[in-house]
């Protein structure tokens, strides 16, 4: 088989014997940054050339650290080794990166036995060293620069899981082939070559397959064809269509079978995805032997229809896709992309027969729970009779149901719309104890609270049914005490920390979070040191990845400092200061801003939508010839000040037009007037909650849920403070909407 390479333009590797380590001179502030490709690996490195001096209060052990990284860095490499030693017997708690620092002065200085054994410190730490697989790249350039290449393939396959990527396989291929053994070096290559594509080694990884191949001649290895096909598909999930489709043709000549069938097919897909009005035609006459290749042809078949507007076409294709490949997941995509183009037009003659069949024809697939869903609200919308049956049986037949709230509450409402005020409390109760911090929790509370449901008892044979579902697991953490292995990993940290390695001390606490510590406490450690950095979002985001089940807690089961790590209030003078000259609730605006931009001044979105609030540089022209400032520069919405005054005053105006209804605002503020009204004109909606329901958009569906909740939660964590609430809260009655302002425009997709 004829080899062809293909490979991107990419810098330059950068090939160096030097290992950088950790600083350059900036008083009272060192950000480290960890771990930079050496000889194309990722070795630990610092901020840009950042040396710290001590900081103050630094013992004589953080000083001959700080003296010995600096010396490092500044090749000074004995010094470095002298000031290192002094500081290893003094700090045994990160004995590790001490290690590491001197076999990388030892390495320098050429003594690899040295470097060796001090990097045996790193392998041997009492606890896991998130330096271990940057330690085993320089112990085996140490073993190959001291003529044993051998045991540096070795030493790298041990530690394998833990080398850096694509780095790790690059510098292990290249130690293989210097031990004489070219066709598994070939295979590491490919790996890099194929897996990696984009990255700066598989340009030389390239080169050193063709290499290889004209030594080895018939006993190279030949690539498999699975993996040929993964390198178009990087290309492809890169947005690299053009290289993609490069990729595909070439593999189409060399292949056979079924890898071939997939090949030409994802030639037209490389054209869909670039927006090619080929594809079409080239997909419609393709012609393959293979079933999985042929439902791939025909769902992108169907896709090129839907870009083309030929509805009845695409709805052919998908009944074809069903007769020809019923269990095909390709079909499933199908059954979905189709049934949601006519959920957004609310055509549900069209839609839920197509949801029908994905549920019922791929029951297990997670797919299954959604499209039910959507069948299941739309007897409800429509006012059927089987909608409690149809809400119980989604409870019942998709535990853990992403919609477990929503039902619910919904089936609370139909209780107490049939005078069943028992049933309706057992429902009610029900949706407290599981979902605490969501919406429609709050919704319940607020029926819960109401004098008539005080002489009502929970229905027993409700009771009965919820008992016998089963619910999400709840994996919200249930212990605020730090373990021993979590004390030192948040010791360690702080040792780091005080070194002015920031870097290196966030890089152990979520190495942690992964091995061995509770990632709850770690990340409340990282997002102090975000909130002291004046980066909020950070830590939100964190602390959001490390304790993904914290909307399912109760506020009284976590410290207070949790709570506000993730529900923050910075900028809080101006945030109230605007909210109460708009006459909102700060809480209110507090809740949008963290969905927005979690609180970063400088986000900007994929629409080019800027700052805390999220203002459109057109929106925040127009706001500021009116309310200032003078000479607006669209780059101005990025200062806080400036961004909350011309925020909260188009929120304002929005709120005013909707008539003072939040959940139409927060709708119209995410996907525009002229969408929101045309989803109020779908039905009579008895409630503001049946409204957000139906919205067919899952992002800004998800947002107005969100916003609202947060506002609840700052509310509950900040309301006994002193500050400022306007009248005008989240709920009001609906009204018909009023011409509005020009909104932001996103894309959307129906979920």
């Amino acid at each position: 088989m004829t080899i062809r390479l293909h490979w991107a333009k990419t810098i330059p590797a950068r090939w160096s014997n030097r290992v950088l380590t950790t600083h350059r001179p900036e008083w009272r502030r060192r950000v480290a940054r960890t771990f930079q490709s050496v000889l194309l690996v990722a070795l630990l490195l610092s901020a840009p050339g950042s040396a710290a001096a001590p900081r103050q209060g630094s013992d004589p052990a953080l000083t001959s650290l700080l003296l010995g990284t600096s010396a490092l860095e500044k090749k000074r490499y004995p010094e470095a080794v002298k000031h290192l030693r002094e500081a290893q017997g003094k700090l045994p708690k990160i004995a590790d990166y001490l290690g590491f620092w001197l076999g990388s002065a030892q390495f320098e200085l050429r003594n690899f036995a040295g470097a060796l054994q001090e990097l045996e410190r790193v392998w041997n730490n009492p606890i896991p060293s998130p330096l271990a697989g940057e330690a085993a790249l320089l112990a085996a350039r140490a073993y190959r620069a001291s003529g044993d290449a051998g045991a540096a393939v070795r030493l790298l396959r041990l530690h394998s899981a833990q080398l850096p990527q694509p780095g790790g396989d690059f510098l292990l291929a290249s130690c293989t082939e210097a031990a004489n053994d070219p066709a598994a070096a070939a295979v590491y290559y490919q790996q890099v070559y194929y897996q990696y594509p984009a990255a700066p080694e598989a340009e030389p990884a390239a080169s050193a397959l063709v290499r290889l191949k004209a030594i080895l001649g018939g006993a190279y290895p030949p690539p498999m064809p699975q993996a040929m096909l993964q390198r178009g598909e990087k290309w492809q999930r890169a947005g690299e269509f053009r290289r993609a489709r490069a990729e595909y043709e070439f593999i189409a000549g060399e292949v056979a079978g079924h890898e071939r069938d997939l090949a030409r097919v994802r030639i037209g897909v490389a054209d869909y995805l670039a927006h090619q009005t080929a594809a079409y035609s080239y997909l419609k006459s393709l012609e393959v032997s293979s079933p999985e290749a042929d439902a791939e042809r025909l769902f992108y078949l169907a896709e090129c229809a839907r870009l083309l507007d030929r509805d009845q076409e695409r709805l052919e294709i998908v009944d074809r896709l069903g007769a020809l490949h019923p269990q095909s997941p390709w079909r499933l995509k199908a059954l979905v992309s189709a049934a949601n183009r006519y959920l957004i037009e609310n055509q549900p003659d069209i839609f839920e027969p197509l949801y029908r069949a994905c549920f019922e024809s791929f029951p297990a697939d997670p797919q299954a729970e959604y499209c039910h869903w959507k069948l299941v609200w739309s007897a409800y919308l429509r006012r059927r009779s089987e909608a409690p049956a149809a809400f119980r049986a989604h409870l019942k037949n998709y535990p853990g149901a992403e919609k477990g709230s929503t039902a619910l509450y919904f089936l609370g409402r139909l209780a107490e719309a049939a005078q069943d005020r028992s049933a309706a409390k057992a429902y009610y109760a029900q949706l407290l104890e599981q979902f605490p911090n969501h919406y429609y929790a709050a919704l319940a509370a607020e029926w819960l609270s109401r004098p008539e449901f005080s002489r009502a008892q929970a229905s027993a044979e409700v009771t009965e049914f919820l008992k016998g579902l089963e619910w999400p697991p709840h994996r919200h953490p249930d212990n605020f005490d730090p373990t021993p292995a979590t004390r030192l990993r948040l010791e360690r940290s702080q040792l780091l920390t005080a070194a002015g390695l920031d870097e290196l001390a966030e890089k152990e606490l979520r190495f942690a979070a992964r091995t061995d510590g509770q990632p709850h406490l770690l990340g409340m450690e990282i997002a102090r040191a975000a909130a002291r950095q004046g980066s909020p979002s950070k830590g939100i985001r964190t602390l959001k990845s490390l304790a993904p089940g914290y909307l399912s807690m109760p506020l009284d089961s976590a410290p207070a400092a949790f709570w506000r790590l993730l529900f923050p209030l910075p900028y809080r003078t101006e945030l109230e200061r605007n909210a109460r000259q708009n006459g909102l609730d700060p809480f209110l605006v507090a809740g949008l801003v963290r969905q927005e931009s979690e609180f970063n001044p400088q986000a900007l979105s994929p629409a080019h939508a800027y700052g805390l609030t999220q203002v459109l540089p057109g929106t925040g022209r127009a706001l500021a010839r009116k309310l200032g400032p003078r000479r607006f520069r669209t780059n101005m919405l990025f200062r806080p000040e400036i961004n909350l005054r011309l925020g909260t005053n188009y929120l304002r105006t929005l709120f005013e037009e909707h008539a003072k209804q939040w959940e139409i605002t927060l709708a119209s503020f995410n996907a525009g007037k002229s969408r929101v009204e045309n989803w109020l004109s779908w039905a009579k909606y008895q409630e503001p909650a049946e409204f957000i329901e139906s919205i067919p958009f899952s992002e800004t569906r998800t947002y107005v849920l969100a916003v609202l909740r947060n506002a609840q939660i700052y509310r509950r964590l900040y309301g006994t403070e002193k500050t400022t609430v306007a009248a005008d809260g989240p709920q009001a009655k609906k009204a018909p909407p009023k011409k509005t302002a020009p909104a932001k425009k996103k894309q959307r997709s129906a979920r």
